[in-house]
């Protein structure tokens, strides 16, 4: 059997590669968190080509039995210090966006979120100026179906772009919006064997000076609330209506900002924020937030859900 970087220089000797590929790449530089440990092997295709050779190279490595991590902007995942074993294949090198008739605009899975949203204002279109500096990739926000001020991705979702790898090669198919179930950050993409490619939006047109001046609302909100301060994946628990109240007002409530473990700290501005102050490792923060869920589930019998996900622990 071959070594994995082996079976992945023959792969790409097969193929006519377009992007950059990296042994031992440090997946601190690829999260907003800033910590993680080496991935085994790092692989960002470029350009239109990213579909097929992705597809390939998924299905190729299931059958050496090599795992394959999707990685989009890093803006929701906590790497152990260990790093993420095979291949972690990054989408943001593809990154289009274009308009289509009808007030739709297409955007590629690995396209930053807010640069779909500065796509959409200067085309002078609106529907997503909620989206305004929320980090991360297009195709993890479809894949987690992000929400933020009372709406969702799929509210303004005309369909989305997936490659279907359930069976012996990759199908290039699209998913109607409403031929697919979205929840409160869930979407059916969660569950599917598949790679999104990217999603069409369908918008409205509007007055630029309005859509503009939402976003630039949206965006002082963020830095007001403190996302920008130290690194950190915003979020960390989801939102359970049925708790009455937000994650983070009970956290607040049970005196834990300000909580840490090593360098991971409990925002001290935001009980439901996870920060790094400059050299917490991934187990920190797990720990920390396992501790935080802990402390709720002891003093209120609550069970709090992770919005973040964890990687290679």
């Amino acid at each position: 059997m071959p070594t994995l970087a082996e079976f992945y220089r023959n792969f790409n000797r097969q193929k006519n590669f377009d992007g950059v590929f990296r042994f031992d790449e440090p997946m601190a530089a690829h999260t907003t968190f800033k910590t993680g440990g080496p991935a085994d092997v790092w692989v960002r295709p470029e350009g239109g080509a990213f579909p097929e050779y992705s597809g390939e190279l998924i299905l190729s490595a299931r059958k050496e039995g090599i795992p394959v991590f999707i990685l989009g902007g890093g803006a929701n995942i906590v790497v152990s210090e260990n790093g993420i074993r095979g291949i972690v294949l990054d989408t943001g090198g593809y990154r289009g966006i274009r308009r289509e008739p009808g007030d739709i605009i297409a955007v590629e899975a690995g396209a930053a979120v807010d640069d779909a949203v500065e796509f959409a204002a200067s085309s002078g279109l609106s529907g997503l100026e909620f989206l305004a500096a929320m980090p991360g990739s297009t195709g993890g926000a479809l894949w987690m179906n992000a929400r933020c001020y009372e709406k969702s991705v799929s509210d303004v979702l005309a369909e989305t772009e997936i490659l279907d790898l359930s069976g012996p090669v990759p199908i290039r198919t699209r998913v109607p919006r409403r031929e697919a179930e979205f929840g409160y950050k869930k979407s059916p993409f969660q569950s599917l064997d598949a790679l999104i490619l990217g999603g069409r939006f369908a918008l409205k047109k509007g007055e630029r000076s309005k859509i503009t001046g939402e976003m630039e609302t949206r965006r002082l909100d963020r830095e007001a609330k403190g996302h920008f301060r130290f690194p950190s994946a915003g979020s960390v628990f989801k939102n359970n209506r049925d708790f009455g109240k937000p994650a983070g007002k009970i956290i607040d409530e049970l005196g834990l900002r300000g909580l840490s473990v090593g360098d991971a700290q409990v925002a001290p501005w935001h009980g439901n924020i996870i920060i790094n102050l400059g050299n917490a490792g991934g187990s920190d923060i797990k720990a920390l937030a396992e501790l935080v869920r802990d402390r709720v589930r002891a003093a209120a019998g609550l069970e709090l859900e992770y919005e973040v996900l964890f990687a290679g622990f």
